[in-house]
């Protein structure tokens, strides 16, 4: 497995994420991952949730090869090979055949802070087509909150990201709620994660 591309950051997170899924989800489902990235979190939580599949995606084109790589070598079979999916495209996916089917849970980890912030937009109204009813998007990630004092580790990484481009950086909660109800959708849960991340619900 030591060709397959790997980020440490995902490697810590992912359980603290599983947990959270386990009491949101139920036995079974269909689930979009966007921004499947490294692979690792899409392969922690299909082994961990047997009943649901999951459909991995990223952007990057690049980036597919070794995600595919992951999902073979996993060999789990509700781990679905990689599709090209940008978000500020509609239809979804980006190349072939549009999903066909409306999925129960789309899930997003650590996009909203490195894309421009159309983005935001974009995954909202992509959500309200593509789940079903009584389905749930997930985010994880950092966000800044109205009264509470961001943590420090948060202020130079939302620098460090700017730094990088200018189009970056760790968005307010409000306005991407904003974004969500503009799009049909509305936040149901905040969960307080490890290293100031939350995870958030969103549904119909």
């Amino acid at each position: 497995m030591s060709d397959l591309s790997f980020s440490p950051a995902a490697d810590r997170n992912k359980q603290p994420i599983l947990e959270r899924l386990r009491d949101l989800l139920g036995n079974g489902g269909a689930a979009l991952e966007i921004a499947s990235g490294t692979g690792q979190h899409a392969e922690w939580f299909a082994t961990a949730l047997p009943g649901w599949t999951w459909q991995t995606s990223d952007a990057d084109a690049r980036s597919l090869p070794a995600l595919a790589r992951r999902v073979e070598q996993a060999g789990l079979p509700g781990l679905k090979s990689p599709v090209l999916l940008d978000v500020l495209d509609a239809p979804w996916p980006s190349q072939g055949t549009a999903f066909a089917q409306a999925f129960d849970a789309i899930y997003c980890a650590n996009m909203l802070h490195i894309s421009p912030w159309a983005t935001c937009a974009a995954l909202m109204q992509g959500a309200a087509r593509h789940l079903r009813p009584g389905g749930v998007l997930v985010t994880y990630g950092p966000y800044f909150e109205e009264g509470t004092v961001p943590a420090p580790s948060n202020l130079a990484f939302d620098q460090s990201l700017r730094e990088r481009d200018p189009a970056w950086g760790i968005r307010p909660l409000k306005d991407v709620e904003a974004q969500a109800r503009d799009a049909g959708l509305r936040l149901h849960a905040r969960h307080e994660m490890p290293a100031n991340n939350l995870l958030l619900v969103f549904g119909h």
